[in-house]
């Protein structure tokens, strides 16, 4: 029996989806994709905050709102089939883990967890339910990556060398990422962006950390963590990564891509909201190519619905997921003793199709935003009472 026949949905019907913590990306962007999807829906939103439920709710016309404490009333009222699991990085596997036992799919947001350990039990979780986990690495549906991915894929680029990248904003002290210590600071919050765009840009796992280097500015008035990390991985073929994380940085989303015969750098290369845009060398040709800015979240969450309806298992899956994991997890090691990290044999099982994921629903615009804001210096602000 398939997964849309088990929750009784036919394919002129939606995945209802719960969602879990209305911070700044699920309100900026998530639920404002729904509804172009054509195979999701919203009905249930939980929140530890009544007044953002209700105003969030009088948005979406939604009246099914949960506390957290109320979570298990909500896995068994038969009202969702699956969740959007956006609170802080170290509360996934509280939501994540009852919800697959309750055979609720799961759409987390990255990165799967803080630990290896805790990775290890959400997919245990997922091995024993019949429901589906994705986490939410929306690049891997965008037009730009995927067509970068291919153009390494062409060999056009000769045998790679390296991977460069710098991801930096300034992020406001008062936002809650200032406030909970290197959990979430840069390495955890940004640093999925880089590392898992070198793991599928060289189409490999790293084999070590080989330093990680942080500052801490003052003036930035951040809390007790290095707000601008930079990192240095080994790959297998003598091939390095290399990236600068930042919160205390002037805007900056960018990757490249060396190879022995010609170059891809992609810039803006990480962020939503505008076009992503490649820079290609080849031996001394030059060409760039803008691409149409898209809906990131609400295609995400269109491909993580076909998959449920018609029983197919999502490409970045758990697995992808706890790949990233280990390697947050030894840099945070490398920071902490200035000591090199060698990292256990790991072997991906499944890479990104460029074929079945590209997803090119439009930009939507983002709705006022209800006790929360986003978390950069300068941007406007929505008071919390």
């Amino acid at each position: 029996m398939s997964i849309a026949s088990t929750l009784g949905l036919g394919s002129d019907r939606k995945v209802r989806y719960a969602f879990v913590a209305l911070g700044d990306i699920t309100q900026e962007a998530m639920l404002p994709g729904v509804r172009h999807t054509g195979n999701s829906e919203i009905a249930a939103l939980v929140t530890g905050d009544p007044e953002k439920a209700l105003g969030v709710g009088e948005q979406y016309g939604i009246t099914d709102c949960y506390g957290y404490e109320q979570f298990g009333e909500l896995l068994s009222s038969g009202k969702i089939d699956a969740i959007y699991l956006a609170t802080p990085n170290w509360r996934h596997a509280e939501f994540a883990i009852p919800a697959l036992e309750a055979g609720i799919h799961v759409l987390v947001e990255k990165p799967l967890e803080i630990s290896s350990e805790k990775c290890r039990a959400i997919m245990e979780a997922e091995k024993a339910s019949s429901a589906r986990l994705m986490v939410a690495y929306r690049l891997h549906f965008e037009p730009a990556t995927l067509a970068t991915i291919e153009l390494v894929r062409s060999g056009k680029l000769g045998e790679l060398i390296a991977f460069n990248s710098t991801f930096a904003q300034m992020v406001d002290p008062e936002n809650h990422r200032a406030k909970n210590g290197v959990l979430a600071g840069p390495i955890f919050d940004m640093g999925p962006y880089p590392l898992n765009a070198a793991r599928y840009i060289l189409n490999d796992e790293p084999t070590e950390v080989v330093s990680a280097v942080g500052t801490r500015h003052p003036e930035a008035g951040l809390g007790d963590f290095d707000d601008t990390v930079a990192v240095t991985l080994r790959f297998p073929g003598n091939r390095l990564a290399q990236f600068v994380l930042s919160y205390y940085g002037n805007t900056l989303d960018t990757y490249t891509v060396i190879g022995t015969e010609g170059s891809v750098e992609v810039n803006p290369g990480f962020m939503y909201g505008k076009p992503l845009e490649q820079f290609i060398t080849l031996g001394d040709k030059q060409s760039h190519e803008s691409f149409k800015n898209t809906d990131h979240f609400g295609g995400e969450m269109k491909y993580f619905s076909d998959c449920i309806l018609n029983d197919r298992d999502p490409e970045p899956d758990a697995e992808e997921g706890y790949a990233d994991v280990r390697v947050l997890e030894a840099i945070v090691r490398a920071l902490e003793t200035g000591e090199r990290q060698v990292l256990q044999p790991f072997t991906r099982t499944r890479r990104i199709d460029t074929d079945a994921q590209e997803e090119r629903l439009s930009a939507q615009r983002s709705p006022e935003l209800v006790n929360t804001s986003n978390p950069g210096k300068g941007k406007e602000k929505v008071p919390k009472n």
